[in-house]
């Protein structure tokens, strides 16, 4: 028996138990970490840029671009299934982010030495490009995480991994407004395609620390066999996945919903910054601060809590919470539809999102096999995310966007959220063949904290 499987039950035994970390895993969390900051700055430092941008167009242009973007994730999924059933882990990570450096020095170029050829075709792109490319380099990121840590190890270190992405969520915005008036838009792209390399490399150096670990404490060592060869099976593997499995098809209906509820809110924000901010420049900064301060937020609840809600309640728990305060939120925007609510509303709700109910998201896939961490996870992570970006941005246009339409969301929102709530306690509680055979095996890496249905 290993050092993890020994010691999983009773983190005390290391000198760092106050963060719920056992001495050997403090290399794999700390360049975890570090993975996770580089990823978030570059992400967070595109986003106003790629706001902006998309501000130059009219509100039904963005909502065909959010469609066109959810044709291209389910165009690219074929692809990505068929690299993951071939290359390598490190070939797999190495291609994902030598791409999207490569597309950011390639918009660079244009942006630079021909920014007469960019206009509204090129910002269109841009736009398009980012809601791409923010999906697949998080979907590498979790989905490495789900195969090198155990479904206990997930449950207890995600969200400390999350810190390193909340702080580089914080950077992002901060370097954004320190940098785009001296540096200009445009070569911000650098500097983000800079922290992707960096990402790179930790990546990298994380699949050289822990080879097979999972394999070793894990959701069964069958499950991640030759963990750093390729997964193989058929390009349309993880589709069928989700479609055939109600526990994928749980997640997929509750990563669904989360998207529809957050792009109404999106949209909402967009306005509010247009009616203030007139140029691209005053509105990447206006956004970079709203960014920064949201994720402070983030921050802030990530270091009260750090995982304590799973520990003590179960992932049901920690996955409702963010349905219930999506749901508050709109009665505060129902009753007083302000401008005030609205920003406060997006921070609480992406406050919730990233501090509490992604890392408890991304544990439920500690508990599938291999090939659907990857294949079915880009499937659901990425077009179904869209797919629900589509939702929300038909009903805001449905019912004229906020003001006086905001009773009418309500009526749809809050019955929306009851249902989302349901998901999140049904997934709490339920069991994959992976975790049923660690339950049967009386594996001590099954249990997180106090043991209860939602994490057994």
């Amino acid at each position: 028996m290993n050092r993890i499987e020994t010691a999983a039950s009773d983190p005390r035994r290391s000198g760092w138990s106050v963060l719920g970390l056992r001495r050997d895993e403090i290399g794999p969390v700390l360049v975890a970490t570090l993975f996770f900051f580089c990823v978030l700055t570059a992400l967070m430092l595109l986003r106003p840029a790629r706001d902006a941008l998309g501000m130059e167009h009219s509100l039904d242009s963005l909502r065909g671009l959010i469609v066109v973007t959810a044709l291209g994730t389910l165009a690219v999924n074929p692809l990505f299934g068929w690299l993951v059933g071939r290359l390598t882990r490190q070939q797999l990570v190495s291609a994902t982010y030598g791409f999207f450096v490569l597309s950011l020095v390639g918009f660079w170029s244009l942006m630079r030495f021909a920014p007469g050829a960019v206009g509204r075709a090129g910002s269109q792109a841009f736009f398009v490009w980012f809601n791409v490319f923010n999906l697949f380099v998080t979907l590498v990121f979790w989905a490495l995480l789900t195969e090198r840590f155990t479904r206990e190890q997930g449950l207890r270190l995600f969200s400390l991994v999350s810190i390193g992405g909340t702080s580089g969520a914080i950077f992002g915005p901060w370097l954004t407004l320190r940098l785009a008036g001296p540096l200009g838009t445009a070569n911000l792209l650098l500097v983000a395609g800079g922290f992707l390399l960096l990402g790179l490399l930790a990546a990298w150096l994380l699949l050289q620390i822990t080879p097979d670990r999972a394999a070793g404490a894990g959701v069964a060592t069958a499950l991640n066999e030759g963990a750093a060869g390729r997964i193989g099976g058929s390009a349309w593997a993880g589709i069928g996945s989700v479609f055939r499995s109600p526990y994928l098809g749980a997640i997929a209906c509750y990563v669904m919903l989360m998207a529809a509820m957050a792009t109404f809110v999106y949209f909402a924000r967009l306005q509010m910054v247009a009616a203030i901010a007139h140029d691209v420049d005053a509105r990447a900064a206006m956004l970079g601060h709203i960014d920064l301060w949201t994720h402070i937020a983030v921050l802030v609840l990530q270091l009260s809590l750090r995982g304590r809600l799973v520990e003590r309640f179960g992932l049901g728990v920690a996955l409702a919470i963010l349905p219930v305060a999506t749901a508050i939120g709109f009665v505060g925007l129902a009753i007083h539809g302000s401008v005030a609510v609205l920003v406060l509303l997006e921070a609480i709700t992406r406050a919730v999102q990233r501090g509490i109910t992604q890392p408890a998201r991304e544990a439920l896939f500690t508990g599938v096999a291999r090939e659907d961490q990857y294949k079915a996870k880009a499937f659901i992570d990425t077009f179904l995310y869209r797919s629900g970006d589509v939702v929300g941005a038909q009903a805001e246009r449905a019912l004229g966007g906020p003001g006086p339409a905001m009773g009418g969301l309500f009526g749809i929102a809050l019955p929306l959220a009851l249902a989302w709530v349901a998901l999140a306690l049904w997934l709490g509680r339920a069991r994959t063949p992976a975790i049923d055979a660690l339950a049967a095996s009386g594996s001590p890496n099954l249990r997180c904290g106090k043991p209860t249905p939602g994490v057994s």
